[in-house]
């Protein structure tokens, strides 16, 4: 049998251990309720880096939230969406990052409103035959594995996650196929 003093000590101790939990989950279901939701592109809309009207541009788009910001910042391409992640240079505050779900539109030209993944949890397609934004190679982007296999099956390339595109895929030498590595100079 326990001891009342053990008693004493381990039920202020649980009841500790639950009550952080307990925040720890809240703090969760905060940041998920406090994430903006996707806005649909409108028309006066322009590009981050290119500062031309997304309007422009085919193929999938993208917006990142910050902390900082009510309004999402908006970028022609995918593969702009995820240099600016990337670099070390821009804002570290991001509250959400979304891009079109290819797999959801019909339209490669202007894609779908309400086609959005977050980008986190998306498939890209690296490597393929589409161009998008200024036509550069594009990160084509899906919501379901196999609508990115059966992209990747007519288009070329290959299939990986956020975190498994490559540096060079986004900051290329210009004239350089993306995704080749340069080799280096001895």
């Amino acid at each position: 049998m326990s001891s009342p003093h053990a008693l004493r000590v381990a039920i202020p101790l649980v009841a500790v251990i639950v009550a952080l939990a307990a925040v720890a989950g809240c703090d969760r279901r905060t940041d998920e309720r406090s994430r903006p939701s996707p806005s649909e592109v409108l028309a006066e809309a322009t590009g981050y880096y290119c500062g031309m009207r997304l309007a422009e541009h085919e193929g999938p788009k993208g917006q990142v939230y910050l902390a900082s910001r009510s309004e999402p910042i908006w970028f022609s391409s995918v593969r702009d969406t995820i240099a600016f992640l990337r670099a070390p240079e821009e804002p570290r505050d991001i509250a959400a990052v979304y891009v079109n779900d290819m797999g959801r539109s019909a339209s490669w030209q202007q894609p779908d409103r309400g086609a959005w993944v977050d980008a986190r949890l998306a498939w890209f397609v690296i490597g393929s035959q589409a161009r998008g934004g200024m036509g550069a190679p594009e990160a084509v982007p899906f919501s379901e594995q196999a609508a990115a296999e059966a992209f990747r099956v007519s288009q070329g390339g290959r299939v990986v996650r956020l975190d498994e595109i490559p540096d060079d895929y986004l900051f290329g030498l210009p004239g350089q196929p993306a995704g080749v590595s340069v080799p280096e100079k001895h």
